[in-house]
């Protein structure tokens, strides 16, 4: 039987104000104020492997205790295609900046107890991608494999309830960019995730349950696999659970209420026009079906059409809870 997606990804966030001011310079974004976890602390923009080959899209700041990662959350390639079982959902910017950006730990340590993704963070982010991706548990909100049940597209990716582009699978095509000697993904506890080699070129050393090691002056960091948990299992690294998730992370929240599974429904095409116009069709049985919308970060307007004639426009604004 063929399975869907009911990707309930809820994140609470705490009334943590990271940044209270931005200050913009002819060069580019200098400095800005923190804010909340640590009190005026002053965050600087940084460099952090992996992360500054995509610094034409994601920025990274430094405050005394955390790395702030900003980006739209939404990938130069394509999405979308490959998924056999889709929730109607479609990628729309999201808004991961100032005091909703994600939260890297700086010093991260290693856990007296650390948590299994078994049954745990169903909800939420567990890592980012170094072009600015949530990665979200490999397991479902059901605790399937989303891997398994056909609801991933081609890079290991898919859209949650607030049309929020995320993977749940380990993002391999960033060893193209960044090569083995950076990570290609953070775990929320702040420890890297490389990719298919160690980061010294050598085949991979025996992985831990978490898919996690230490190897040589490298110290503890993850790997992605190919088969479960195909990111990091759970967290070798002191994390705070709060609602069955990792806090503090960014915050989505949806334009429309959750769309119905559409069986049979193949995606065949998810275009990037720039400007934040996208288009991306599927086909239904003999029909195709245009989906063409033009999304910001607070309404999204979709036109859909019909290769059978029949054409509808709506226009949804960004709610600010759920």
């Amino acid at each position: 039987m063929t399975q869907f997606h009911n990707d309930d990804h809820k994140i609470i966030h705490l009334p943590i104000n990271r940044r209270s001011l931005l200050l913009s310079a002819g060069l580019g974004i200098g400095l800005s104020m923190i804010e909340g976890l640590t009190a005026n602390a002053v965050a600087k923009g940084v460099n952090l492997p992996g992360f500054s080959a995509f610094s034409d899209s994601v920025k990274v700041y430094k405050n005394s205790k955390y790395y702030l990662i900003e980006s739209n959350g939404i990938p130069t390639h394509t999405m979308m295609v490959g998924i056999k079982s889709w929730q109607q959902q479609i990628p729309v910017p999201q808004p991961y900046s100032g005091n909703n950006a994600w939260s890297l730990p700086i010093t991260p340590k290693l856990s007296k107890t650390p948590i299994s993704n078994k049954g745990n963070f169903l909800r939420g982010a567990i890592g980012i991608a170094v072009n600015g991706i949530p990665i979200f548990n490999a397991l479902n909100n059901r605790g399937d494999d989303a891997f398994l049940a056909g609801e991933l597209d081609n890079f290991g990716g898919h859209c949650g309830q607030a049309d929020d582009y995320h993977y749940h699978a380990a993002p391999f095509h960033l060893q193209n960019v960044v090569g083995f000697k950076s990570p290609i993904a953070y775990a929320l506890d702040g420890f890297p995730l490389f990719g298919e080699k160690e980061p010294d070129g050598s085949p991979i050393k025996p992985l831990d349950s978490f898919n996690g090691h230490t190897y040589g002056k490298f110290g503890y960091h993850y790997h992605g696999t190919t088969t479960y948990p195909y990111i990091n299992g759970g967290f070798m690294g002191v994390v705070n659970q709060l609602d069955g998730q990792v806090n503090p992370q960014a915050t989505t929240y949806p334009f429309r209420p959750p769309q119905r599974p559409l069986q049979g429904a193949e995606i065949e095409s998810c275009e990037n026009l720039g400007n934040n116009h996208f288009k991306l069709k599927y086909k239904l049985g003999n029909d195709e079906i245009t989906l063409d919308y033009r999304a910001t970060l607070t309404s999204v307007e979709i036109s859909s059409s019909s290769s059978t004639g029949t054409s509808t426009s709506e226009v949804f604004q960004r709610r600010n809870s759920r």
